[in-house]
Parts: C-alpha cells; structure tokens; sequence
C-alpha cells in the first residue's frame, strides 16, 4: 500500500493547498446517489495496491479488506468458507467497490433482521483532510467502543476522508432458506409483519409489491420448518425465490427497472425511512415497493418533493431522492439547525480545507 498511499498522499496535500475540490470513487457504480459530484476523480479501485484482503479470520468473523477491492471479490473469498457479508450490501451490476459500499452506507433486504452495514464495520483506516493516515476501532466488538469513529464513516458519501482499509464482521450463511408468498394489500401487509414481528419466527427478509407479500425465513431447518407450517402461504422453489431478492438487492428486479425509465421520463425514485409500525401513505401516488417489515419503503412518483418528504414526516419518517434527474429539491432529508452544525464541525474537523466531495452530502459539507 505504501507506493499508492504515498501517490494519494501528494495528491490530497495538492488538493488543499488550492482548495480544489476531490471527487472520491470506488469505480463510479453509486455516481447516481447523493448530490452531483464535484471536483478532480480520485478513483481508488484505480491503485492495485489498494485492491485485496489484508488478512481474513474465519474462525473469528473477521475480516480486513482494502478499500479498492471489488465487493464481488470479497463475497467470493467469503462464500469459499460458508460465510457472507449479512447486511448484503447492494452491488449495482457487480462493479461496487468495498470502499464505495462503505462510503454509500446502503443495506440489502436483510437490514432489519441482521442490522445495517454501519452496525458490521469494526474498523477503518481513512486519510484526512491533511493526508494523515488515521486508524479507528479495530478487528473485535469490544475494540468499537467510545466515540465510535469507524460507523461514523459509513454513509458520509466521502466527504470526511479517503477509506483505505476496512474491517468488516462476517457472518456464516444460513443453514436453511424458504421463500413464502401471500396474496395481500398493502395495509393487511403491514398489519401482519407487524404483528409477526412479535413473535420468535426466523423471518430473515419481507418484501411488498403490486398486491404480494414476500417473506424469506432463514436458520436452523427446524426453525424454518416450523415457520413454514405456522405461517402458510405459498412456498416459492429456490430456483426462483433467489433471483427475486438477489435482483430486490442489486436493484436489478421489475420494479427498479421500471423506476429507472420513470426517472428517465421526469418522475423521481425516492426512499422512505418510517417506523415499521407507519400505515398505508395513501396520499402518495405512484408506485410502491416495501421492505424491512414496512420501515424501508421505495416510491416513484412524480409528486413535489415537498409533498413527498411532509407524508414522511408525518408517519414519523423521512424521504431521500434516490434517483432523479432533477436534484434542486435536495437529495437528503433538510436536518435540523443543532444537528446540521454537528455535521459541519465533524466535516472542519476531518477535512479543514472542505476538499472531500464537498456538497454531495449536504451544500456547504
């Protein structure tokens, strides 16, 4: 790494010195997300010496990748021992890097029983706005505690430094998986996810969409034997259950294909964040697609952004622009002035010259 870190190093002490805005990339995959990026492309999956696993304990469900390797790499070392990464992270057309993963904070259909990528990342090793090399948490749980840097950086969008290393836990793959479908509306979905959700059942994932409710168990076979005869429905075959949250992960399925061409044409794919007790927003027209037992719900509609984001924020929630050709209504949910100023001090403290992505989180970050 030394070669490559030394190379980056010259280019971000460059960069503050005019105050002239980096634009961080893994290999462009997200480019999408976020504001529009900003400034000179620093594409790190560009350094071969920032590509690889630094060491990988399956014994201890860890392990330590660099930033630049390819998240489809990683998954296929990972799977050569039964284990997995549990958040599954989205991969975009399998070009997303590890760093670009973490940057993006973004979780696949299993968020809600396994937790968020920022919940998995044990420690990071991330170059500052004055291209000192800074190390945080470490390779163990109890080594995560205090200020708690290293989640700090998922989902910053690159605007607090430049990831070189991560630490990641790791999980074995399930023992057992069933797929089971229900014939449902939207309201009657949620009332019983709801109301599933109180009970020891090994939902893994559940997805909503046009009039159908998707429940995958995953465990012990036991356990999801049993969860099939208490719970009913229809059993999908695997050969057809696995592509659909494979495609619901990537963002590859019917639903995100159609969302792409609808943003082509002028409307806007958007992301709610609600408690997964929130009803039916019948209010918002367009299509809707709901995961993690009802709190992730993805919407595309040609509504006012503020029409959008008021819905939200009057089931408890918020709304993100996902995806849209027109951003002028800010990607992110407005944050309050004391948490706002939270964020702004953390972006001086990290990167004083303010050259990292700057704006594609919030203006003025």
């Amino acid at each position: 790494m030394t070669l490559a870190l030394t190379e980056i190093q010259e280019h971000i002490r460059s960069a503050a010195a005019e105050r002239a805005p980096v634009q961080l990339l893994g290999s462009g995959s997200k480019s999408f997300y976020g504001e529009v990026p900003q400034g000179l492309p620093l594409r790190i999956s560009d350094f071969a010496s920032l590509r690889g696993i630094s060491s990988y304990e399956p014994s201890e469900l860890v392990v330590t990748v660099k930033a630049g390797t390819p998240l489809a790499e990683l998954e296929q070392v990972l799977a050569e021992q039964n284990q997995h990464l549990a958040f599954e992270p989205p991969r975009f057309g399998g070009q997303g890097t590890v760093g670009g993963m973490v940057a993006s904070g973004l979780s696949g259909p299993a968020r809600a029983s396994m937790g968020a990528l920022r919940e998995h990342v044990l420690g990071i090793t991330l170059l500052n706005g004055q291209a000192e090399a800074l190390n945080f948490g470490g390779t163990v749980m109890k080594n995560v505690a205090g200020y708690d840097v290293s989640r700090l950086i998922a989902g910053s969008m690159g605007i607090l430094g430049v990831i070189l290393e991560v630490s990641l836990k790791v999980l074995p793959l399930p023992v057992a998986e069933a797929t089971l479908r229900f014939e449902q509306s939207q309201a009657h979905a949620l009332n019983q996810l709801n109301r599933w959700g109180g009970l020891p059942l090994p939902i893994n994932a559940s997805a909503w969409w046009d009039g159908a409710l998707l429940l995958r168990l995953s465990g012990a076979q036991a356990a999801v034997d049993a969860a099939r005869q208490s719970l009913g429905g229809e059993l999908i075959a695997p050969e057809l259950a696995q592509p659909f949250w494979l495609g619901l992960r990537d963002q590859s399925d019917e639903f995100f294909q159609a969302a792409q061409r609808a943003v082509q044409g002028g409307a806007a794919l958007w992301r709610l964040s609600l408690p997964q007790t929130a009803p039916a927003l019948d209010k918002l027209h367009g299509e809707q697609l709901l995961e993690w037992g009802g709190a992730q719900r993805w919407l595309t509609t040609a509504m006012p952004a503020a029409q959008v984001r008021e819905a939200a924020a009057q089931a408890g929630g918020h709304a993100s622009l996902f995806r849209a050709t027109d951003k002028s209504a800010g990607v992110f949910a407005p944050l309050p002035p004391p948490l706002l100023r939270i964020h702004r001090e953390l972006k001086k403290s990290f990167d004083p010259q303010g050259i990292f992505n700057p704006g594609r989180l919030y203006a003025g970050l």
